[in-house]
């Protein structure tokens, strides 16, 4: 069982390291992706933690917990659907008059060659 405890403290390393790297480099967004990995390896480190009774490390790690998880929820809150999609604002051109209807203007023509 010990095995398991020691396995869960690596992976949540693994797991919040590779988060950070790819965030640093570029390769990944500090979005979903991140926060949901800091949010798994925060809670394999408290596991870890409180088997070793290391409560310091185990206070921290349920703050970046925490962290994680109210982030997760603002992004899900924030994400709009479709039917909320705000179309773009209209351009009004100058000169033209504001009627809710699009003008019908023919395209200058080249003259014709005989």
């Amino acid at each position: 069982m010990e095995l398991l405890w020691e396995i869960s403290g690596w992976a949540g390393a693994v797991a919040i390291l590779s988060a950070y790297l790819a965030v640093s480099m570029g390769w990944l967004k500090a979005g979903k992706g991140f926060q949901t990995a800091n949010l798994l390896g925060s809670c394999a480190f408290i596991v870890n933690g409180a088997f070793h009774e290391a409560w310091p490390s185990v206070v921290t790690n349920v703050a970046w917990f925490l962290i994680s998880a109210v982030a997760l929820l603002r992004m899900r809150s924030q994400q709009e659907s479709p039917a909320d999609a705000v179309e773009p604002p209209q351009v009004q051109f100058p000169g033209v008059p504001e009627t809710g209807q699009l003008a019908i203007v023919d395209a200058p023509r080249a003259p014709r060659c005989a």
